[in-house]
């Protein structure tokens, strides 16, 4: 039997194995939540208890952790528990971790279709390719990273299509020991986010005078040969919200509002799922398939319409 390592020894030799196979943004992430959760409790420990896990779940809920980020923090954990016990390294018994019951229900942060209409109107009279980014990310539902990483080659006005095949995002790295944050251009995480999005009526009529005398090399938002990076551009849109007087709505706010106004408009779901380069429909089931107050007063004035 090969000689037990501590778990911050069998961290290390799975992340070299693991590089070799998972792109640069998903190793960062792995990184982040090793480094700030995974060692700090349970570096120096040579076994792992099932109470032992479960404690520390109570710990970060207590913390304020979200049930989301705390599950991503267990799957990484089991991962490098199993290369530990699969090269005996390490003794890993599975685990069953319990979650308390979530009371809170979180809603989505959508504008309504005033608010919609009032920015999309500003942006249409006040013209600049910054306010342009806000404008396609409510007409195709578009991540920040993937409209930072948009260059006019991706707009084919012929086609009336936006082509998403980038994205940007600052990852966090650690070379020879040193800590620091790295801006990349990369593949977006799932096949499915590569995708074709129609362009519509007004968002043509706004991008088809560009199209014909811009560098098609140089990205929309700054009409530049250098991009603009996610954190820059959502502290210029939180300033334009300010400035129009709207809710304190956070940018993915922008593309919840997209798919919303897709269900309302009674769009099936899985075009509003391939739309969104969601990698399944349940996932844009879960998310925007709950009917809002307007729907559910359609609803109940519908029965009582039949009733009468």
């Amino acid at each position: 039997m090969n000689k037990q390592k501590q778990l911050s020894e069998v961290t290390e030799l799975w992340k070299t194995n693991k590089k070799q196979y998972v792109k640069k943004s998903s190793f960062s992430a792995y990184t982040l939540l090793i480094e700030n959760h995974v060692l700090p409790t349970f570096g120096k420990a040579f076994h792992v208890e099932e109470t032992d896990v479960q404690d520390f779940v109570f710990r970060k809920l207590e913390s304020g952790l979200s049930h989301k980020t705390i599950k991503d923090i267990l799957i990484v954990l089991k991962m490098i528990l199993k290369f530990g016990a699969k090269n005996k390294w390490f003794e890993y018994t599975p685990f069953d971790i319990q979650f308390p019951t979530e009371r809170e229900k979180h809603s989505l942060e959508v504008l309504t279709k005033s608010d919609q209409k009032k920015i999309m109107n500003h942006i249409q009279e006040h013209f600049t390719f910054r306010n342009l980014g806000v404008y396609i990310c409510l007409s195709a539902g578009m991540r920040i990273g993937e409209v930072c990483a948009l260059t006019w080659e991706d707009v084919d006005t012929d086609r009336g299509v936006i082509s998403v095949s980038r994205t940007i995002q600052r990852i966090y790295v650690i070379e020879n020991g040193i800590r620091k944050t790295e801006l990349i251009l990369d593949t977006p995480k799932t096949k499915n986010s590569i995708r074709e999005i129609p362009i519509s009526k007004d968002l043509l009529r706004l991008l088809k005078p560009f199209k014909k005398i811009v560098n098609p090399s140089f990205f929309v938002l700054t009409n530049d040969a250098r991009p603009t990076e996610p954190r820059t551009y959502r502290s210029y849109y939180k300033n334009l919200m300010k400035e129009l007087h709207m809710p304190d709505l956070k940018f993915h706010g922008l593309r919840h509002s997209f798919a919303t106004r897709c269900i309302e408009s009674n769009c099936d779901y899985k075009t509003v799922s391939v739309l969104l380069g969601h990698s399944n429909i349940s996932t844009t089931l879960n998310l925007y398939v709950h009917p809002n107050m307007e729907q559910k007063k359609k609803a109940i004035e519908q029965m009582f319409k039949a009733l009468r």
